[in-house]
């Protein structure tokens, strides 16, 4: 579980997001969405500690995030996995080497225990003969299939993905969604993804709160926000004609 109180952030004098409270969640999708510019990519990295709030506390677990405090930021930083936007894989790696990477900078288990512990996330993740290619080697469903292998080798407690189907078609994004959720609800671990994808907070929303101008101004599950009458949330959720037609279906 992740809760944060009164979280507010400012650049240059101009405050990015204002006063932001929620809970994230164990065992659950946790979407965070919005328009660009919305506050969202800035709420997770102040998630993550790659910014400093200005106001507000965030806690894991109940457990207050302190910059000041290395050693307990050190073993936060061991309980978090990132599937980054563009996957982020090292070029120059194989699949395996990439997923073994974390264990060798972050864990002191032996070449045995990593290539067992790597074998078993590829294993999880169905990248079956996929050990000894190269990034340029697999298609893009497959590079989001090794970073999310990367970002669960460590076993955490949470894991934060940055528009994780982003760049992929459809079909295959629907896919690596529902990969996202059976991992969180297997490991019950505690999931933030930030997305602007309405498929991803339809399919896996468990839980999602909306950002606009850097405020939280909804929040509830991907069955609540079809049905919700707040008129900004509904000015994005059916942006689309599909969606406009969907939404008069369910109606």
């Amino acid at each position: 579980m992740i809760k944060v109180e009164e979280i507010s952030k400012s650049f240059d004098g101009i405050e990015i997001l204002k006063e932001i409270s929620t809970v994230f969640d164990k065992g659950k999708t946790n979407l965070i969405i919005g328009q660009s510019g919305s506050g969202k990519t800035v709420l997770m990295k102040c998630l993550l500690g790659l910014l400093e709030v200005e106001k507000g506390n965030i806690y894991f677990d109940n457990n207050m995030f302190d910059k000041d405090n290395i050693s307990a930021l050190t073993s936060l930083r061991k309980e978090v996995g990132t599937v980054f936007q563009g996957s982020a894989l090292f070029d120059s790696m194989t699949v395996l080497e990439n997923i073994i990477f974390p264990m060798k900078m972050f864990s002191n288990k032996t070449d045995e225990e990593m290539l067992s512990r790597a074998q078993e996330v590829i294993n999880r993740v169905d990248l079956k003969d996929a050990d000894n290619k190269y990034p340029s080697e697999i298609s893009g469903g497959m590079k989001k299939r090794v970073a999310i292998a990367r970002a669960i080798v460590l076993n955490p407690k949470y894991l934060f993905c940055d528009e994780p189907n982003s760049g992929l078609d459809p079909k295959t994004a629907i896919i690596i969604d529902k990969l996202i959720q059976e991992i969180t609800i297997e490991y019950n671990i505690t999931t933030v993804i930030n997305t602007h994808d309405m498929n991803s907070v339809i399919e896996i929303g468990d839980k999602i709160i909306y950002l606009v101008n850097g405020e939280k101004v909804w929040e509830g599950n991907n069955k609540e926000i079809l049905k919700t009458n707040n008129k900004l949330v509904n000015e994005f959720v059916y942006a689309s004609e599909l969606l406009r037609k969907v939404g008069k279906l369910r109606s």
